[in-house]
């Protein structure tokens, strides 16, 4: 499929002396459109673009914007590729997709619900196979409709180096050389990282004996080589959505199917699956409907009291502001509570516990509070308070991210809220419930073991690994990465990142965070200054923003902060260039 066919032909990188040939040279300042270079189209670059677009009419400015995305599906990227296995579920069901595209209709896309046109299934938990589709079609649909004076260009190519000039930016890749650029933005995804001291240990073992360490994505890299692994001990480090999903391969994926209750296995699939991780808990299932949904829904005086909350946290030190977050979830968590029957007297202890230790508060096994947790998500029985709060929270998602994501906050308090909403992730960023039973059926069956759940120790062997937990213990040949890597800015070896980083050209937030941006997405340098023009959204910028494992964020206040950025620098600079002197 070519998906861009429409769009306007490439241009040609720059000469030899830094002009671009497809460019025609300015008559005055103010004739010369703005020069606009994105680096990655996946959803995060789409939200920025239709942000940008969305602003363009009024602005009034002439734009040359040039894309380089290497991959086959713009608008989709790699996490939500519409090729991949339909067994990737998103983690949110249809109803909850709020991701509508900027701008008038019928000048745009519909709402993903009527796109898919199930409204009638607006429950179902979709694959990501389809939101990818989704995105692709408004990546087309927005180079349909651009507003007269925009030219859009995409370049098959991976951004490398990036380096600035008197006459702007420039971008190099295997393609050649690009630029000059006013604006650069770059919207990285998941930057490539190096591995943590564990994860390179067990590689080069790996690589002397023949054990396999893959990670769990792409998923059909994954699925291909499972076919090798049936009959085999698979061991997957981490427990949250990412291992649910290579659950899903390993089982589904390999021919096995739920029936009745039961998983009867096709004989295909490894015959144990040992996930742990360092607490050994399992992500606690959402809510199944929306009316189980809308129990834990903050009342709108509640969000005010919790927005005020977070404007006081922000200038609060570390302690001081996860006092702030807690004095304001303590009221709606004890009112859900009470609304559901359930006892609403540990919610104040319950707060300080997370604080003080996420997850501490629990000590029933993983197996038990995946059971659990999936009758509260189908509500036949009283939330249990941190699944009330986890809830809450995840509806004040958006209010978290309005809120920090101007860059307002030391570095050590944004550090301290950021540990506080990971925490939370148990409960808010939780699988469907059909996916959660999906596990608690494995479990029953034995092929989900979870004899070394809790923060095993792991010795090498030489046929790949020995998991032991007290006295219990498993040989694994096979181990899975599920975690998450760092954006840590001083473990990133994604090319353009890295060379940036190396030539003091950006600059960690703060030790183990990424790269410092400004509220309206610019980096700023490792002596303070501000690269003008040069700006980061998404994870590696995390630090500087929050809460952006998520779709929503792609599409939320930071894209639509970095397009009224750029236009206000355009303003700006044709205003100087104009004026006399």
């Amino acid at each position: 499929m070519a998906p861009f066919g429409h769009w306007s032909p490439m241009p040609k990188p720059t000469d030899r002396a830094g002009t671009r040939p497809a460019m025609p040279a300015p008559t005055s300042p103010r004739s010369r459109p703005l020069r606009l270079a994105l680096a990655g189209l996946g959803p995060r670059g789409l939200g920025a673009l239709e942000a940008l677009a969305a602003r363009l009419p009024q602005a009034g400015s002439a734009v040359a914007i040039d894309i380089f995305e290497p991959g086959p599906w713009p608008g989709a990227g790699p996490n939500f590729a519409p090729g991949q296995s339909p067994l990737m579920l998103l983690n949110i069901p249809i109803r909850a997709v709020d991701i509508d595209p900027p701008g008038p209709a019928p000048a745009r896309i519909s709402s993903f619900g009527t796109w898919l046109m199930s409204p009638s299934d607006d429950e179902r938990f979709p694959a990501r196979a389809e939101l990818g589709a989704y995105l692709a079609a408004r990546v087309r649909t927005l180079a349909a409709t651009l507003p007269e004076g925009v030219a859009l260009s995409r370049h098959e190519t991976a951004i490398l180096r990036l380096e600035r000039s008197g006459t702007g930016w420039y971008l190099e890749s295997a393609a050649g050389r690009f630029g000059p650029y006013d604006e650069v933005l770059l919207t990285p995804g998941q930057p490539r990282s190096a591995p943590d001291p564990q994860l390179a240990r067990w590689q080069d073992h790996a690589g002397r004996t023949g054990a396999a360490v893959l990670p769990a994505y792409p998923a059909d890299r994954l699925l291909k080589a499972a076919g090798d692994w049936a009959g085999a001990s698979v061991a997957i480090r981490g427990l949250g959505l990412s291992t649910l999903d290579v659950v899903r391969l390993l089982t589904l994926g390999r021919g096995g199917r739920f029936e009745d209750g039961r998983y009867l296995p096709s004989g295909r699939e490894p015959a144990r699956i040992l996930p742990f991780s360092l607490d050994g808990l399992p992500p606690w299932p959402k809510p199944a409907s929306a009316g189980i949904d809308a129990r834990f829904a903050p009342l709108p005086a509640e969000s005010r009291a919790f927005e005020a909350a977070l404007e006081r946290a922000l200038g609060a030190a570390p302690e001081a502001a996860l006092e702030a977050i807690s004095a304001a979830l303590e009221p709606t968590a004890r009112r859900v509570l009470e609304a559901t029957g359930a006892d609403p007297d540990g919610v104040a202890a319950w707060l300080a516990a997370e604080r003080a230790a996420p997850a501490s508060q629990e000590s029933r096994d993983a197996a038990e509070l995946l059971r659990e947790g999936l009758t509260m998500a189908r509500g036949t029985r009283p939330p249990a308070t941190g699944y009330a709060i986890g809830q809450i929270w995840r509806h004040w998602q958006n209010a978290l991210r309005r809120a920090v994501n101007p860059g307002m906050a030391s570095p050590e308090t944004v550090a301290a809220l950021i540990g506080f909403d990971e925490g939370l992730k148990r409960y808010s960023y939780g699988p469907p419930a059909e996916t959660a039973e999906e596990l608690s059926i494995l479990i029953a069956a034995g092929i989900v073991d979870l004899r070394t759940v809790d923060d095993p120790d792991i010795l090498l062997t030489p046929e790949g690994w020995q998991l032991v937990e007290e006295d219990d213990s498993a040989r694994v040949s096979v181990m899975i990465d599920a975690v998450l890597p760092s954006p840590a800015l001083e473990r990133l070896e994604e090319p353009v990142l890295a060379g940036l980083r190396d030539a003091g050209r950006v600059a960690a937030v703060g030790e183990g965070l990424g790269i410092r941006t400004r509220p309206d997405a610019q980096v700023v340098d490792s002596r303070g200054q501000v690269q003008a023009g040069l700006c980061l959204l998404g994870r590696a910028a995390l630090g500087s923003v929050i809460a952006v494992d998520s779709i929503h964020d792609c599409f939320g206040a930071s894209a639509h902060r970095w397009a009224e950025g750029v236009l206000d620098r355009a303003a700006l600079g044709a205003a100087r260039a104009a004026s006399p002197g």
